[in-house]
C-alpha cells in the first residue's frame, strides 16, 4: 500500500483562485449554509473574452477608508485609474471627488447619501468593503442604476472569536485586573469569577456569525440555546427556542448578532434586561441600535448585569481620536465608569485574515460588474449573470439596459436588438427597478454606437451600458 499523500492546493494556488471565487454565497442574513453552491457560478472561463465599456472613459475608482492591499491589487491589475485615501471624506471634499469616478470603494464611515450621489454623475458601482450598508443610499442607488456590494460573511470568524475572548474575560473580570495592575494594585480574587465551562450561551442571531459562534462556544463545553425570526437547523447540539424572553431567562452569557432594522432597534432594552438572569452578562458586536445603553447602565449599576461587552454603538466618531464623549454620546461618561465593562471601537471584523477576505470578495464583485455586467451579490438591484463571452466571439458585445419596471419595455427593447442575432438574455426585477443583460453577435462599433443611441433615448431607460 502507497503512503498517504498531502492533496492540498499550495498556498500559490489559492492564491491565485481567491481573485476569482467569492469567499461566501450570496445567502440571506439567516442562513448558515456552505459555501460550496457558489463556487459553480464563479469559476470564470479559461478563454473568457475581457470586455470594455463602450462610450465610457477609462474606468476611475476612488477608494476611501484605507481598503486593505489585495483589494486595491486586484482592481490595480484590471488597469483602472486607482486613487487610494487612508481616511474618509468631510461630505463637501467627497462630493468633489466623486463627481468624476466610476467605482467608489468605502467602509463604514463614509455616507452616500442622495445629496452625494447626485453629483456622481459617472458612477456606476459603489462597493462596502465591510458587512453594512446602511451608510449608503441604497434606494437612490437603485434608482440611478448604480449597483452596491458589500461583503456580508467573510468576518464571520473574526467576530466570533472575539465574541468568545469576551465571555471569557467577563466571566474571569479580567479588564477590571488588567487595569488595576496598570495602575499599580494587587487585587487577587475569585469571587464571582468564573469558569464558562457548563454555562449557558443564548445566542440572538443565529446567521453566520452566531453559528460559528455556536460551535466555538459548544467546543469550550458551554450548552447553546439561540432565537432567531427564522426556524433554523442548529448546529452541533444548539438549541432554538421561541421567544427573546425564553433566551433570557435561561442564558448566562447573551450576545446579538441581528441587522441593523426597525424592529431590532432597542431590541434589548429595561424590560429584557428585567428577564435576564441575575448576574448574566450581555455583549453586543452587531449593531449600536440594538443595545438601549442607558437601560444596560442601569441593569449593571444595580447588579442585575455583572457584565457586558461593547463593539458597536449608536453614534460613532469618523475618525480615530478622543471622540468617545458625552458629545458624540449623552452617556459616554457614565458608561466608561462602569466595572466588569469591555469597550471597543468597532474592530469586530478588524483583524488582517478578514480585511484581506473583504477585499479580495468585494473587488471581485466590482471587476465582474465593470466588466462584465453581473450584478451577483448585488444588494440593491436584481442578481443577473450571464455566462463569459470568449476570446472564440470575437463580434460579440453585451448589452446591459437598467430600466424603470414598467410595462411594454421588453418590447421596445427587443425590437431595437431585433436586426442582430441576441445569443443570451436574461432579465430580472427588484421592485421598481429591472435589470437586462443580451448578448449580441456579429456587430462592429458603427453598430454598437446606434444600439446605445436607441436604448438611451427609451423613456423607460435608467443606465445603459455596452461591453464588447
Amino acid at each position: 500500500m502507497t503512503s498517504a499523500r498531502d492533496i492540498r492546493p499550495r498556498a500559490d494556488d489559492l492564491a491565485a483562485q481567491a481573485q476569482y471565487l467569492s469567499t461566501s454565497p450570496s445567502a440571506s442574513f439567516h442562513s448558515p449554509s456552505s459555501h460550496g453552491s457558489a463556487l459553480t457560478r464563479t469559476v470564470p472561463l479559461v478563454n473568457a473574452k475581457h470586455l470594455k465599456p463602450f462610450a465610457t472613459e477609462d474606468i476611475k475608482v476612488l477608494l476611501l477608508e484605507n481598503v486593505n492591499q489585495a483589494g486595491r491589487d486586484i482592481l490595480k491589475q484590471q488597469g483602472y485609474q486607482v486613487e487610494f485615501l487612508k481616511s474618509s471624506l468631510p461630505e463637501d471634499q467627497l462630493i468633489e471627488k466623486i463627481r468624476d469616478v466610476h467605482v467608489i470603494g468605502i467602509r463604514s464611515k463614509t455616507k452616500l447619501s442622495a445629496r452625494v450621489l447626485k453629483e456622481a454623475k459617472n458612477l456606476i458601482v459603489i462597493g462596502c468593503f465591510c458587512i453594512g450598508t446602511n451608510q449608503v443610499d441604497l434606494q437612490y442607488a437603485a434608482e440611478h442604476g448604480i449597483a452596491v456590494f458589500n461583503s456580508p460573511f467573510s468576518n464571520s470568524r473574526s467576530v466570533a472569536e472575539l465574541v468568545i475572548g469576551e465571555i471569557i474575560c467577563l466571566a474571569r473580570q479580567l479588564g477590571d485586573r488588567s487595569n488595576e495592575m496598570h495602575s499599580g494594585t494587587w487585587n487577587k480574587v475569585s469571587n464571582k469569577c468564573w469558569e464558562i465551562r457548563g454555562k449557558t450561551l443564548g445566542i440572538v442571531g443565529y446567521g453566520h456569525i452566531g453559528a460559528q459562534l455556536s460551535v466555538l462556544a459548544e467546543s469550550m463545553g458551554m450548552s447553546v440555546i439561540f432565537y432567531d425570526v427564522l426556524n433554523l437547523m442548529a448546529l452541533g447540539t444548539a438549541r432554538q427556542v421561541n421567544t427573546l424572553e425564553a433566551l433570557l431567562g435561561e442564558a448566562d452569557f447573551v450576545t446579538c448578532h441581528v441587522p441593523e432594522l426597525p424592529e431590532t432597534k432597542g431590541m434589548i432594552g429595561q424590560k429584557q434586561f428585567e428577564q435576564m438572569k441575575p448576574g448574566s452578562y450581555l455583549i453586543n458586536a452587531s449593531r449600536g441600535t440594538v443595545v438601549d445603553i442607558p437601560a444596560l447602565i442601569e441593569a449593571m449599576r444595580s447588579g442585575k448585569v455583572a457584565g457586558a461587552a461593547l463593539d458597536v454603538y449608536p453614534n460613532e466618531p469618523a475618525g480615530n481620536g478622543d471622540y468617545f464623549n458625552n458629545e458624540l454620546n449623552t452617556w459616554g461618561a457614565d458608561l466608561r465608569s462602569l466595572k466588569n465593562l469591555i469597550l471597543t471601537p468597532h474592530i469586530g471584523g478588524s483583524t488582517e485574515e478578514a480585511q484581506s477576505a473583504i477585499g479580495v470578495e468585494v473587488a471581485t464583485a466590482l471587476t465582474r460588474y465593470v466588466n462584465e455586467g453581473t450584478t451577483l451579490g448585488a444588494v440593491n438591484l436584481p442578481e443577473v449573470a450571464l455566462r463569459s463571452l470568449t476570446i472564440d466571439e470575437p463580434s460579440h458585445a453585451r448589452v446591459v439596459y437598467i430600466h424603470k419596471n414598467i410595462p411594454g419595455v421588453l418590447r421596445k427593447v427587443n425590437e431595437i436588438l431585433g436586426d442582430h442575432n441576441v445569443d443570451k438574455q436574461m432579465t430580472d426585477s427588484r421592485g421598481d427597478v429591472a435589470y437586462l443583460m443580451a448578448d449580441i453577435s456579429d456587430v462592429n462599433s458603427t453598430q454598437i454606437k446606434e444600439l446605445y443611441q436607441s436604448l438611451e433615448s427609451l423613456n423607460s431607460r435608467i443606465m445603459t451600458r455596452i461591453l464588447y
